[in-house]
């Protein structure tokens, strides 16, 4: 819940960053931009860090991480010591969501799985709502320093909490295992990422690239959105009151949480449906959602932004099926190989979206809060389209193979075979 605040919280207060840094919308999200690339060049990196420490002191280090990466942002006179907070800030946020996900492997049985997944991510979702409320209400009632400075201790505080109460595994074994308790067999959760060998096995398997591409298209939208650039788009763009903004946000982030414990029974239920059942519709979804707002003439009703919201809010819990993939498709020993791999994936795509979203901004000279505009927003979250389409190419290609791989589907037979 605190890595996806200090995630999130300069979404809230995006407006104030650019006043505050005199940034152009290009600038504001490199912010965003180098955040993310940090989080996803990390995740191959954190696995090898988690076969050797375990979960405990890898969280630890990155609550410690984040929280330093608060206290500059707090401080920071400049935008490139900012960034630098951003850097800080991606790097201790990497860390921990893989982690969770070797505690949830090592400490529960495999068939809670999809659900503890989904549970962990709706646990997680509601530090949207503390980087919306809590933190705008903060900043507007203080200072930017006093407010960032208060983020950062509340890093420490959970940094000596985790270190204090985290075990990597339960006390009666000696390595990170597993237990199928259908068949009752025991691997050890492990790795062999630091030798290149885990890297190549992990994504030559069309299961481990079906995550990887699931995993792009559905989460990056909603979280460009609430990243960075919701905010600027339904005020300065919609017309909306920061209120009205705030409570429009809060419903993506409620909607997202009640929907994750559906989709990860769902996923649990029909794990050979996972694709067409649940994550393509919802890339669907969202983007039928974003090309109604976008074509709609003047400012969108508000029961428009509200099903763009809810659309959007689909997107998180869908990602979380792509772990179902990893975790399905791989042996334990490449658990965190496959994991970080996967997670890349919507990051890589959030990156690409938020920088692309600011750029198509300052091309149309509406890159600042005096001159954002509802028709640059428009044509700048168009972007997304293309994202959304190569996702859903790659998706349908991976799962055919996936399909042939486990004997679910026949084998293509070639032109020059098939006439033999």
């Amino acid at each position: 819940m605190l890595a996806v605040a200090n995630r999130t919280s300069l979404g809230a207060v995006g407006v104030d960053a650019a006043e505050r840094f005199h940034a152009d919308a290009a600038t504001l999200s490199l912010f965003a931009v180098v955040q993310l690339a940090v989080y996803g060049g990390m995740q191959i990196p954190i696995g090898v860090f988690l076969d050797k420490y375990g979960a405990r002191p890898i969280i630890t280090l990155g609550m410690v991480l984040m929280a330093a990466g608060q206290l500059i942002m707090a401080i920071s006179p400049s935008i490139g010591i900012a960034i630098l907070a951003r850097v800080l800030l991606g790097a201790g946020d990497a860390m921990v969501f893989p982690a969770v996900l070797r505690l949830i492997a090592t400490w529960f049985p495999a068939q809670r799985g999809p659900l503890m997944v989904q549970l962990t991510g709706v646990i997680g979702q509601a530090g949207q709502l503390i980087a919306l409320i809590p933190v705008a209400a903060l900043l507007h009632a203080t200072t930017w320093t006093i407010t960032f400075g208060s983020i950062a201790g509340l890093g420490i505080l959970f940094a000596i909490l985790v270190f204090a109460l985290i075990r990597n595994r339960p006390p009666e074994i000696d390595e990170d295992v597993t237990v199928n308790t259908d068949t009752g067999v025991v691997e050890v959760v492990t790795s062999t990422i630091d030798t290149g060998v885990g890297i190549r096995a992990a994504w030559a398997h069309p299961g481990t690239r079906l995550a990887f591409w699931s995993h792009f298209a559905t989460p990056f939208a909603g979280t460009a959105f609430v990243l960075l650039w919701g905010m600027p788009f339904l005020t300065a763009g919609e017309g909306l009151s920061p209120a009205e903004a705030a409570t429009l946000i809060s419903v993506y982030v409620a909607v997202g949480m009640c929907l994750g414990p559906i989709l990860g029974e769902l996923s649990r239920r029909n794990p050979n449906l996972r694709s067409v059942a649940l994550v393509l519709p919802t890339i669907g979804v969202q983007m039928l959602a974003w090309i109604a707002v976008t074509i709609y003439p003047g400012p969108a009703p508000l029961w428009l932004l509200y099903v763009l919201a809810i659309a959007l809010a689909t997107g998180g819990p869908a990602s979380m099926i792509a772990f179902d993939h990893a975790r399905t498709h791989n042996p334990a020993h490449r658990l965190s190989t496959a994991t970080g791999l996967t997670n890349a994936g919507g990051f890589v795509a959030a990156l690409t979206a938020v920088f692309l979203i600011g750029l198509v901004l300052d091309l149309q000279g509406a890159g600042t809060p005096d001159t954002y505009s509802l028709e640059a927003f428009r044509l700048a979250f168009l972007t997304q389209v293309p994202l959304w389409l190569l996702g859903v190419v790659f998706i349908l290609i991976e799962r055919k193979r996936t399909r042939i791989r486990m004997g679910l589907d026949p084998e293509r037979v070639r032109r020059s075979q098939s006439r033999r």
